[in-house]
């Protein structure tokens, strides 16, 4: 089966995983298989693999509404936006992407270039048709039924698993009334061992405490380095020997300093049956197993000396425990370039994040009204109840802050507002990094977005945040007089079709799309065009006919 595509040898993998998890009843996938390799194209191997994917011995069901994709002669492709583009390349810096159109499109020529490359994934897909706009009426029929909004993530979402890498995480925000359902079907697509905990984002305030409300919504999420979930296990594993330990040494009524000195030497010789654990970091005096000395529970053992910043040659703050390592070793790290340091010495230097293991401290509580959220964007626009629910961008920037490192790339194919490249550009500034981010989305047109909402919305907050005026050169919204701009490039695509069967000269699919856009030099023969055309967009001439 070697000249399967990647889709469907993944496809293929996903059905064996499923039986052996007991998921998939074996008979069922061995139908399903053969019709997976005899399918005529990637996307409809895709609905094929829809049928086995419902988890009936849970009891969780939902009638995957296949979306219909049948071949065309349209080939799919990136087309740049010149007009709305902005940036010089001499410049330097991180280059991010808006990509116009639909996501499902912009996703398959994502996989041309970022393929097993996307750090971070962030979506907030719609919760109904009114999140849809105009789109819903034309695809949905006015309707976002439950069916429907996970039929269309599920193809989706497989798309988006490719992108990520094999240490990406992904993260979903939804509402409380879909929220066990998205969870399901994140379990089926991404693996439930994947997943690693959900957070709570607090988005009004409650003023009538007589009666139950929802003041929240909530957030996913799943880390594929979880896959290696026997490493995770030992490392879970050792941390519970180690406090077990620690609750027998605390009987023997020795002081502070006694404790932790018999747990080092506990841990030192017990190395073979912690399993990855070999240090205890920080035991502080009621027992908490903490990662970091700066835990907000005190203790001994902080080190008390002065960082001064290398911009602004003042000290930065200190944490209140003190700081975790020695300062020689401080500056060793430093000198390695594992010190990532903030704008100023108003922030605290720390060490560059793994996301393998950053990540799997993600579970925790967020409260935040998004009053304030909502008060910025009236000023970036100049004008009042642009969104109904905005999502705070200083909230999303925490997130990547904690799971990215200074160079990840975060994806967005859900961009709305464009949210996401917002907190983006917010981190970056904070601790200069050089994050990238790609968005995506649909110029659905509505009363308060006549031309639709990437170009009258999601290009405009960008261009104004990232340059300080707006596309017209005017500097006359309330933000840019309070913020200096984010700085950096934009490259805005739309998704273009061509005939695969058009011989005009210039107007074939090997004179328009252009292999730069794709991360490619220009192809020094036509020949070498051709076949790179052909081995890559055979998959996006696909017409996907809505039948919500």
């Amino acid at each position: 089966m070697s000249n399967l595509s990647e889709t469907k040898q993944s496809l293929l993998d996903e059905l064996q995983s499923r039986v052996k998890d007991k998921i998939l009843e074996p008979s069922n996938a061995n139908l399903l298989r053969k019709f997976i390799i005899n399918s005529d194209n990637d996307d409809e191997a895709l609905a094929i693999a829809a049928l086995g994917t419902t988890y009936k011995r849970t009891g969780f069901h939902f009638d995957k509404r296949i979306e219909n994709p049948r071949m065309t002669d349209t080939v799919k492709y990136l087309k740049r936006n010149k007009a709305l583009s902005f940036g010089d390349t001499a410049e330097g810096g991180p280059s991010h992407k808006l990509i116009i159109g639909d996501n499902y499109d912009a996703l398959q020529n994502l996989l041309i270039q970022y393929k097993n490359q996307i750090d971070v994934i962030y979506i907030d897909p719609p919760y109904g048709k009114d999140s849809m706009g105009e789109f819903a009426k034309t695809n949905y029929h006015n309707s976002i039924s439950r069916d429907n909004l996970l039929s269309m993530l599920y193809f989706r979402l497989e798309l988006a698993k490719q992108l990520l890498s094999d240490k990406g995480v992904i993260l979903c925000s939804i509402d409380d009334k879909n929220q066990a359902y998205v969870k399901c079907l994140f379990d089926e697509v991404f693996g439930e061992k994947n997943f690693i905990g959900q957070l709570i984002l607090k988005t009004a305030t409650d003023n009538n405490p007589s009666q139950i409300t929802i003041e929240h919504e909530y957030m996913l999420c799943y880390c594929l380095a979880r896959k290696n979930q026997t490493k995770w296990e030992r490392i879970n594993r050792g941390a519970e020997l180690i406090i077990a330990k620690y609750d027998e040494i605390k009987i023997k009524g020795l002081s502070i300093t006694e404790e932790q000195k018999e747990l080092r030497k506990w841990i030192k010789d017990n190395k073979s049956i912690l399993k990855g654990v070999n240090h205890y970091n920080n035991i502080d005096s009621i027992g908490v197993y903490s990662s970091s000395g700066n835990s907000s529970n005190p203790h001994p053992g902080g080190y008390d000396y002065d960082i001064v910043h290398p911009a602004t040659h003042l000290a930065c703050p200190k944490p209140a425990n003190g700081w975790r390592w020695p300062e020689e070793t401080f500056w060793e790290y430093d000198a390695k370039g594992e010190i990532i340091w903030g704008k100023d010495h108003s922030t605290q230097p720390h060490v560059k994040k793994r996301i393998e293991t950053a990540v799997d401290s993600l579970r925790t509580l967020i409260y935040e009204d998004n009053r304030a959220t909502t008060q910025m964007l009236e000023k970036i626009f100049n004008t009042k109840n642009l969104f109904s629910n905005p999502k705070p961008p200083h909230v999303l920037a925490r997130i990547f802050d904690f799971i990215t490192n200074e160079k990840s790339i975060i994806l967005d194919f859900f961009a709305g507002s464009g949210t996401t490249g917002h907190a983006v550009l917010e981190l970056n500034q904070t601790d200069r990094g050089n994050r990238t981010f790609i968005l995506c989305q649909l110029n659905e047109k509505t009363d308060t977005t006549p031309n639709g909402i990437a170009y009258d919305v999601t290009s405009k907050r960008l261009k104004r945040i990232m340059t300080g005026e707006c596309y017209d050169g005017s500097r006359d919204f309330k933000w840019a007089k309070e913020n200096e701009p984010y700085g950096g490039r934009l490259e805005v695509y739309e998704i273009a079709e061509v005939s695969s069967a058009c011989a005009v000269q210039g107007q074939t699919p090997f004179d328009v799309i252009d292999e730069t856009l794709y991360g490619k030099e220009h192809f020094s023969t036509i020949q070498e065009k051709i076949e790179w055309v052909c081995s890559n967009f055979s998959h996006t001439q696909m017409y996907v006919e809505n039948k919500y």
